[in-house]
């Protein structure tokens, strides 16, 4: 009950979150825009609607995980408002995963909000809605919570401008590990063969949850991978919150 307690005080706190509207907002505009613009191209209507509005969902989708995620922990320490929270009965276990859960529901919410734009973009097209769609939502959902993971690990121990930068790095080497791999498996250099290696095993493949190119041509997507990308995200996820829980034990408030 301590964690539902959390998670819905922090679902408050961030639907609060001015920033967490312009991006809303602006994600809106660019589904909307998309249609706009899919007009310049006879015959591909659909497959840039459903681009760019995938895209949208997935960018703005990363940018609050990671704008609202890095001030978890810090908006607590920074206001003092933890030594209040510590003060009572509740562990900081506790208090980690109420946080963690609180903002996946904002980002169930406001993914909700960008998927219905996009669908009613796509339905006035005239366009079937496909499952495969949906399945596309479901994977950026699962990009979310390793991202989210990601940003309250650094939270813990960092400021929010470095927690951002950090946070963002892994997004964005996250969706090149496995170029990083294949261009190092090419280096004469030994050193940057085990380099490259290190990096994709080491660091969250965000490919795994990438199927936007399969819904935009219509290519099926084997549920075995949906499943396995799935299991991916929370098993990352859960390590890192671990490793959040048990660096956050070890601060000293006092």
């Amino acid at each position: 009950m301590k964690i539902v307690a959390i998670a819905l005080n922090t679902f408050k706190e961030c639907i609060r979150d001015r920033i967490l509207y312009n991006l809303l907002i602006f994600a809106v505009l660019i589904i909307g825009l998309s249609a706009v613009l899919s007009t310049l191209t006879f015959g591909e209507q659909v497959r840039i609607i459903i681009n760019i509005g995938l895209a949208a969902i997935n960018i703005f989708g990363v940018m609050m995980a990671i704008f609202l995620g890095i001030g978890l922990v810090y908006k607590e320490i920074d206001r003092r408002t933890i030594y209040t929270i510590l003060s009572k009965p509740i562990k900081r276990y506790e208090f980690l995963i109420g946080k963690f859960f609180g903002l996946l529901i904002t980002l169930v919410l406001n993914l909700a909000v960008m998927t219905a734009g996009l669908v009613g973009v796509v339905y006035l097209t005239g366009w079937v809605i496909n499952v495969l769609l949906f399945k596309a939502v479901f994977l950026i959902f699962m990009e979310f919570v390793l991202i989210t993971s990601i940003a309250m690990l650094f939270s813990c121990f960092s400021t929010p401008t470095l927690s951002a930068i950090f946070t963002l790095s892994f997004y964005v080497i996250g969706h090149l590990t496995e170029d990083i791999k294949f261009f190092g498996s090419k280096a004469d250099s030994l050193f940057a063969k085990k380099l490259s290696s290190l990096i994709y095993y080491a660091l969250p493949n965000l490919e795994n949850f990438n199927i936007k190119g399969f819904v935009v041509y219509g290519s099926g997507v084997d549920n075995s991978f949906i499943l396995f990308s799935t299991l991916y995200g929370i098993l990352y996820s859960a390590m890192l919150i671990v490793i959040s829980i048990l660096i956050f034990q070890k601060r000293d408030f006092k």
